[in-house]
Protein backbone atom coordinates (compact mmCIF):
# COMPACT_ATOMS: atom_id res chain seq x y z
CA UNK A 1 0.00 0.00 0.00
CA UNK A 2 2.79 2.37 0.96
CA UNK A 3 4.69 1.53 -2.22
CA UNK A 4 1.66 2.44 -4.32
CA UNK A 5 1.27 5.72 -2.45
CA UNK A 6 4.89 6.73 -2.98
CA UNK A 7 4.70 5.69 -6.64
CA UNK A 8 1.66 7.95 -7.04
CA UNK A 9 3.56 10.88 -5.47
CA UNK A 10 6.49 10.36 -7.83
CA UNK A 11 4.17 10.27 -10.84
CA UNK A 12 2.45 13.47 -9.74
CA UNK A 13 5.80 15.20 -9.28
CA UNK A 14 6.91 14.15 -12.76
CA UNK A 15 3.65 15.35 -14.31
CA UNK A 16 3.84 18.68 -12.47
CA UNK A 17 7.43 19.27 -13.57
CA UNK A 18 6.80 18.30 -17.18
CA UNK A 19 3.72 20.54 -17.37
CA UNK A 20 5.56 23.56 -16.02
CA UNK A 21 6.12 25.90 -18.92
CA UNK A 22 8.07 29.05 -19.53
CA UNK A 23 6.07 32.22 -19.04
CA UNK A 24 4.64 33.87 -22.13
CA UNK A 25 4.27 37.59 -22.68
CA UNK A 26 2.46 40.32 -24.48
CA UNK A 27 4.03 43.72 -25.14
CA UNK A 28 2.36 47.00 -24.22
CA UNK A 29 3.38 50.31 -25.76
CA UNK A 30 1.95 53.66 -24.79
CA UNK A 31 2.84 57.32 -25.14
CA UNK A 32 1.66 60.80 -24.25
CA UNK A 33 -0.19 60.86 -27.59
CA UNK A 34 -2.76 58.53 -26.03
CA UNK A 35 -3.58 60.83 -23.11
CA UNK A 36 -6.80 62.81 -23.38
CA UNK A 37 -5.21 65.82 -21.66
CA UNK A 38 -2.72 66.01 -24.52
CA UNK A 39 -5.36 66.28 -27.26
CA UNK A 40 -5.40 70.07 -27.42
CA UNK A 41 -2.38 71.17 -25.41
CA UNK A 42 1.39 70.81 -25.34
CA UNK A 43 2.64 67.72 -23.57
CA UNK A 44 6.05 66.35 -22.68
CA UNK A 45 7.10 63.30 -24.65
CA UNK A 46 6.43 60.00 -22.91
CA UNK A 47 7.37 56.70 -24.55
CA UNK A 48 6.83 53.45 -22.70
CA UNK A 49 7.23 49.82 -23.73
CA UNK A 50 6.85 46.97 -21.28
CA UNK A 51 5.95 43.31 -21.16
CA UNK A 52 2.99 41.75 -19.41
CA UNK A 53 2.93 38.13 -18.37
CA UNK A 54 0.03 36.42 -20.12
CA UNK A 55 -2.77 34.81 -18.15
CA UNK A 56 -4.68 35.47 -14.95
CA UNK A 57 -2.68 33.37 -12.51
CA UNK A 58 -1.42 34.76 -9.21
CA UNK A 59 2.14 34.49 -10.56
CA UNK A 60 1.26 36.64 -13.58
CA UNK A 61 -0.43 39.18 -11.32
CA UNK A 62 2.57 39.45 -8.97
CA UNK A 63 5.09 39.94 -11.78
CA UNK A 64 2.89 42.35 -13.71
CA UNK A 65 2.35 44.46 -10.59
CA UNK A 66 6.11 44.66 -10.07
CA UNK A 67 6.62 45.78 -13.67
CA UNK A 68 3.86 48.38 -13.37
CA UNK A 69 5.38 49.72 -10.16
CA UNK A 70 8.77 50.20 -11.86
CA UNK A 71 7.13 52.06 -14.74
CA UNK A 72 5.14 54.33 -12.42
CA UNK A 73 8.10 55.20 -10.19
CA UNK A 74 10.33 55.87 -13.21
CA UNK A 75 8.32 58.96 -14.16
CA UNK A 76 7.62 60.28 -10.67
CA UNK A 77 8.59 63.93 -10.15
CA UNK A 78 6.95 64.56 -6.80
CA UNK A 79 8.55 65.06 -3.40
CA UNK A 80 6.93 62.21 -1.50
CA UNK A 81 9.67 59.91 -0.18
CA UNK A 82 7.48 56.87 -0.78
CA UNK A 83 7.22 57.72 -4.49
CA UNK A 84 4.23 57.70 -6.78
CA UNK A 85 0.83 56.76 -5.41
CA UNK A 86 -0.72 56.57 -8.89
CA UNK A 87 -3.16 53.69 -9.22
CA UNK A 88 -2.00 52.78 -12.71
CA UNK A 89 0.41 53.75 -15.48
CA UNK A 90 -2.01 56.11 -17.24
CA UNK A 91 -2.52 58.04 -14.01
CA UNK A 92 1.26 58.23 -13.49
CA UNK A 93 1.67 59.57 -17.03
CA UNK A 94 -1.04 62.15 -16.40
CA UNK A 95 0.70 63.30 -13.21
CA UNK A 96 3.98 63.69 -15.14
CA UNK A 97 2.21 65.94 -17.66
CA UNK A 98 0.55 67.97 -14.91
CA UNK A 99 3.85 68.60 -13.12
CA UNK A 100 5.46 69.61 -16.41
CA UNK A 101 2.69 72.15 -16.99
CA UNK A 102 3.00 73.43 -13.42
CA UNK A 103 6.74 73.94 -13.85
CA UNK A 104 6.23 75.60 -17.24
CA UNK A 105 3.79 78.06 -15.68
CA UNK A 106 6.15 78.82 -12.80
CA UNK A 107 9.17 79.19 -15.08
CA UNK A 108 7.95 80.60 -18.41
CA UNK A 109 11.53 80.89 -19.68
CA UNK A 110 11.89 77.12 -19.49
CA UNK A 111 13.04 76.16 -22.98
CA UNK A 112 13.88 72.46 -22.75
CA UNK A 113 10.98 70.02 -22.99
CA UNK A 114 10.57 67.30 -20.39
CA UNK A 115 10.54 63.71 -21.58
CA UNK A 116 10.70 60.18 -20.26
CA UNK A 117 11.52 56.86 -21.93
CA UNK A 118 10.91 53.52 -20.22
CA UNK A 119 11.36 49.93 -21.40
CA UNK A 120 10.92 46.64 -19.56
CA UNK A 121 11.86 43.60 -21.63
CA UNK A 122 12.89 40.01 -20.83
CA UNK A 123 16.57 39.16 -21.16
CA UNK A 124 16.18 35.53 -20.06
CA UNK A 125 13.18 33.25 -19.66
CA UNK A 126 13.17 29.61 -18.58
CA UNK A 127 11.11 27.36 -16.33
CA UNK A 128 13.41 28.26 -13.44
CA UNK A 129 14.16 31.96 -13.95
CA UNK A 130 12.75 35.08 -15.55
CA UNK A 131 15.10 38.06 -15.84
CA UNK A 132 13.81 41.47 -16.90
CA UNK A 133 15.88 44.39 -18.16
CA UNK A 134 14.34 47.64 -16.87
CA UNK A 135 15.58 50.88 -18.45
CA UNK A 136 14.49 54.44 -17.85
CA UNK A 137 15.64 57.89 -18.84
CA UNK A 138 13.98 61.05 -17.59
CA UNK A 139 14.71 64.68 -18.35
CA UNK A 140 13.03 67.33 -16.22
CA UNK A 141 15.21 70.37 -16.75
CA UNK A 142 18.76 71.07 -15.70
CA UNK A 143 22.07 70.24 -17.31
CA UNK A 144 21.21 66.63 -18.05
CA UNK A 145 18.65 63.92 -17.55
CA UNK A 146 18.91 60.84 -15.37
CA UNK A 147 18.72 57.27 -16.53
CA UNK A 148 19.41 53.82 -15.19
CA UNK A 149 19.34 50.15 -16.04
CA UNK A 150 17.99 47.87 -13.35
CA UNK A 151 17.15 44.20 -13.38
CA UNK A 152 14.34 42.18 -11.87
CA UNK A 153 14.61 38.41 -11.50
CA UNK A 154 11.64 36.19 -10.70
CA UNK A 155 10.79 32.59 -9.94
CA UNK A 156 8.27 31.73 -12.71
CA UNK A 157 6.53 29.22 -10.42
CA UNK A 158 5.26 31.71 -7.86
CA UNK A 159 6.41 35.20 -8.94
CA UNK A 160 8.81 35.52 -6.03
CA UNK A 161 11.59 38.04 -6.71
CA UNK A 162 15.03 36.44 -6.72
CA UNK A 163 18.23 37.92 -5.32
CA UNK A 164 21.90 36.92 -5.34
CA UNK A 165 21.45 34.35 -2.59
CA UNK A 166 18.58 32.73 -4.52
CA UNK A 167 20.57 32.30 -7.73
CA UNK A 168 24.09 31.61 -6.44
CA UNK A 169 25.17 28.86 -4.05
CA UNK A 170 28.13 30.91 -2.85
CA UNK A 171 27.57 34.67 -3.13
CA UNK A 172 30.98 35.44 -1.61
CA UNK A 173 32.72 33.35 -4.28
CA UNK A 174 30.71 35.08 -7.01
CA UNK A 175 31.58 38.48 -5.56
CA UNK A 176 35.28 37.56 -5.58
CA UNK A 177 35.01 36.48 -9.21
CA UNK A 178 33.19 39.71 -10.07
CA UNK A 179 35.88 41.80 -8.37
CA UNK A 180 38.61 40.04 -10.36
CA UNK A 181 36.67 40.77 -13.56
CA UNK A 182 36.16 44.38 -12.53
CA UNK A 183 39.84 44.92 -11.70
CA UNK A 184 40.95 43.30 -14.94
CA UNK A 185 38.51 45.37 -16.99
CA UNK A 186 39.49 48.63 -15.28
CA UNK A 187 43.24 47.86 -15.09
CA UNK A 188 43.31 47.97 -11.30
CA UNK A 189 46.05 45.70 -9.84
CA UNK A 190 44.96 43.28 -7.12
CA UNK A 191 47.38 44.77 -4.58
CA UNK A 192 45.95 48.31 -4.84
CA UNK A 193 42.76 49.98 -3.62
CA UNK A 194 39.65 49.33 -5.68
CA UNK A 195 39.34 53.13 -5.83
CA UNK A 196 42.88 53.64 -7.13
CA UNK A 197 41.70 54.83 -10.55
CA UNK A 198 38.97 57.15 -9.30
CA UNK A 199 36.03 54.92 -8.41
CA UNK A 200 34.03 55.66 -5.29
CA UNK A 201 33.31 52.35 -3.57
CA UNK A 202 32.37 53.06 0.04
CA UNK A 203 35.13 52.20 2.52
CA UNK A 204 37.37 51.32 -0.43
CA UNK A 205 35.84 47.85 -0.69
CA UNK A 206 34.36 46.23 -3.80
CA UNK A 207 30.70 45.23 -3.62
CA UNK A 208 28.06 43.96 -6.02
CA UNK A 209 25.36 46.28 -7.39
CA UNK A 210 21.89 45.84 -5.94
CA UNK A 211 20.57 44.02 -9.02
CA UNK A 212 21.98 41.75 -11.68
CA UNK A 213 20.79 40.67 -15.09
CA UNK A 214 20.80 37.24 -16.68
CA UNK A 215 20.99 36.27 -20.34
CA UNK A 216 22.05 33.09 -22.12
CA UNK A 217 25.53 34.55 -22.49
CA UNK A 218 26.24 36.62 -19.38
CA UNK A 219 25.54 37.63 -15.84
CA UNK A 220 25.42 41.43 -16.15
CA UNK A 221 26.39 43.75 -13.33
CA UNK A 222 25.61 47.42 -13.91
CA UNK A 223 26.63 50.27 -11.67
CA UNK A 224 24.55 53.25 -12.74
CA UNK A 225 25.67 56.87 -12.70
CA UNK A 226 26.64 58.10 -9.21
CA UNK A 227 26.77 54.59 -7.72
CA UNK A 228 30.55 54.20 -7.86
CA UNK A 229 31.59 57.07 -10.16
CA UNK A 230 30.54 60.53 -11.30
CA UNK A 231 27.73 61.19 -13.76
CA UNK A 232 30.32 62.17 -16.37
CA UNK A 233 31.94 58.74 -16.07
CA UNK A 234 28.67 57.10 -17.03
CA UNK A 235 27.55 53.61 -16.03
CA UNK A 236 30.07 50.85 -15.39
CA UNK A 237 29.15 47.42 -16.76
CA UNK A 238 30.72 44.05 -15.98
CA UNK A 239 29.64 41.03 -18.03
CA UNK A 240 30.63 37.62 -16.71
CA UNK A 241 30.22 34.67 -19.12
CA UNK A 242 27.76 32.03 -17.92
CA UNK A 243 30.41 29.38 -18.56
CA UNK A 244 32.52 30.92 -15.78
CA UNK A 245 29.81 30.86 -13.11
CA UNK A 246 28.06 27.54 -13.77
CA UNK A 247 29.62 25.88 -10.73
CA UNK A 248 28.34 28.69 -8.51
CA UNK A 249 24.72 28.59 -9.67
CA UNK A 250 21.75 27.24 -7.74
CA UNK A 251 19.53 27.68 -10.78
CA UNK A 252 20.57 26.21 -14.14
CA UNK A 253 21.08 28.81 -16.86
CA UNK A 254 21.27 27.47 -20.38
CA UNK A 255 23.96 29.15 -22.45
Amino acid sequence: MNNKFFLLLICLAIITTSCRKELTFGTVTTSSNELSICNNATCPEIDIEYVQVSGTTETAQIINESIEEFVKQSMYLGENETGSSAENIIQAMTEFVEIYRLHSAEFPDLTAEYFVEITVLPSYNSKELLSLSCRNYLYAGGAHGNGSLQFKNFDPKDGRELYYEDVFDDVAAFEALAENKFRSQQNIPTNTSINATGFRFEDGKFYLPETFGVSKEFITLQYNAYEIASYAAGPTVVEIPISEVKELLKIPIKD
